[in-house]
């Protein structure tokens, strides 16, 4: 039996570390025995960033600690592999890199672009008739994943997007004498809606919940946007709108580059987004002269492990054990998928799926779970999220704040041009 490595690449989640943890566990549950991690994903590997993971997981302990761990243990990156057919030479080293620790079982944590990872290196195993296996495992907050019911991460930072929009309503509401006081929540969401709806959560018996939300599926229109939250402010005095940072103009512009020169992106052409809350906000303060406020959560939406939901963490264990059951049977190309039998009681399953038919696409949500006016969301949506983000689990505390692994004085296995 060969030895297994895996790695993590992307946004992390809070939910990242459970399925390195359920892999962990499953590898040695299946008597492997070279257990090896990825320093910073796959560019990392490129570099010789291997750690042996099975000597540093010796107590199960560890493991419970990693899952309630956030961020990524490991490392990432976002690093885009060349087309193997215009650039071997990097695929030969990532395949004699692979032949010198003896692994044949290549396993990468990610989202869209992680999942083009192990579609090229399938690609190239089977071009080349070579015995190496390649299996991909869910994940991203963004939840937009083709062929998964949804995503490990997903609902841990919805479950932290929908708590603290409650929260921030109550706190809003508490100045109501005077003008109304107008705030503009920015959600995560380049292209996709999921996590921005996600804040219809907060509506329930003891909070009104968000007045508007805004998805980046449908264009946005700022003129109407201003005379509804005038409307609202004249009934109301306490106005929250909840707003995704990938919201666009009919012509396609992002409302947080309007009128300014967004030139950064990464290696796979994202470009970085931040400012359509802020933008908004002033807008709304500059036109209808209330007191406006941008809120923008930021990172904490995807790194709030001692939020985490109990769903998405038993999910994400599970994906990533199965992942490692599943190459030992001989799949490859294939990534981890989650479908749900029943919503109420919450029952789900996992299934495979063909890696070429989910690298590099985007699961959007569905227009008719979005109101016909474009201002919220439908009964559906709610249904769809609610139980992904039920239950707790309890951090490890010490001296009244969460305790956390962290990969740090750990020596690097020896690979060429990095000897130890």
């Amino acid at each position: 039996m060969g030895n297994m490595i895996i790695g993590q690449s992307g946004g992390p989640t809070a939910v990242i570390n459970s399925s390195l943890a359920g892999a962990i566990k499953a590898a040695k549950a299946n008597g492997i025995e070279g257990i090896y991690g990825m320093r910073f994903g796959i560019e990392g590997f490129l570099q010789g960033q291997v750690v042996d993971l099975g000597n540093l997981f010796t107590d199960l302990h560890d493991l419970s600690l990693l899952k309630r761990t956030p961020a990524a243990f490991l490392g990432s990156c976002r690093y885009k592999l060349p087309a193997w057919e215009k650039d071997e030479e990097t695929y030969r080293k990532i395949f004699a890199l692979l032949e010198q620790f003896d692994i044949d079982k290549f396993l990468y944590i990610g989202g869209n672009d992680s999942m083009d990872t192990i579609q090229q290196l399938a690609d190239y195993a089977a071009a080349h008739g070579r015995s190496e296996r390649f299996m991909g495992i869910p994940k991203t907050i963004d939840n937009d994943l083709p062929f998964t019911d949804h995503t490990p991460g997903f609902g841990s930072a919805a479950k932290f997007v929908a708590t603290s929009m409650k929260e921030m309503i109550q706190d809003n509401e508490s100045f109501g004498a005077t003008d109304p006081r107008i705030a503009v929540v920015e959600i995560m969401g380049r292209n996709a809606g999921w996590l921005t709806g996600a804040t219809v959560l907060s509506k329930d018996p003891e909070c009104c919940g968000p007045d508007l939300i805004y998805l980046p599926e449908l264009p946005f229109d700022e003129d109407d946007f201003v005379a509804r939250v005038e409307r609202i402010a004249k009934t109301k005095k306490s106005v929250v709108v909840a707003v995704s940072e990938g919201l666009r103009l009919a012509d396609g512009t992002l409302v947080c580059n309007y009128g300014m020169d967004a030139s950064y992106t990464d290696a796979f052409g994202h470009r970085q987004l931040s400012g359509a809350g802020r933008m908004l906000s002033n807008a709304l303060s500059y036109r209808l002269g209330y007191k406006s406020r941008a809120i923008e959560f930021s990172l904490l939406q995807r790194c709030a492990t001692h939020m985490a939901s109990r769903v998405d963490v038993d999910e994400a264990y599970n994906v990533g054990y199965i992942a490692v059951t599943k190459i030992l049977e001989g799949e490859t190309g294939k990534m981890v998928t989650i479908q749900v039998e029943s919503r109420e009681p919450y029952v789900s399953r996992y299934e495979l799926h063909d890696v070429h038919g989910i690298a590099n696409v985007e699961k959007k949500v569905p227009l008719d779970w979005i109101t016909p006016d474009g201002t919220y969301v439908t009964r559906e949506f709610v249904n769809y999220v609610k139980p992904l983000v039920i239950g707790t689990i309890s951090p490890y505390y010490a001296a009244g704040l969460p305790k956390h692994l962290k990969l740090r004085n750990v020596p690097l296995c020896p690979s060429p041009g990095n000897e130890p």
